[in-house]
């Protein structure tokens, strides 16, 4: 099975919570919105993790290898 683009929010207090939206609406989008804090730390993990690492939380996004370089390299290029 193919893993699929996947990301996660932890923030240390909903003190830092600006904003979150979740509809009844099945076609309706989905806002979480923060403050991570001063940026302490970002790391690339196993080519595909992308952790940025703040005062009051953690963003971690993973996507799987080709699917991060061709979208990398599509901005780089401009194609």
């Amino acid at each position: 099975m193919e893993r699929e683009g996947f990301f996660s929010v932890e923030i240390k207090s909903k003190n830092y919570l600006k904003n979150v939206l979740i509809s009844n609406n099945l076609h309706e989008k989905v806002l979480i919105e923060g403050f991570l804090g001063e940026f302490f730390e970002i790391k690339i993990i196993e080519n595909a993790l992308i952790e940025f690492n703040g005062a009051n939380g953690v963003l971690r996004i993973d996507l799987r290898d080709d699917e991060f370089l061709q979208t990398l390299f599509m901005k780089k290029d401009g194609r």
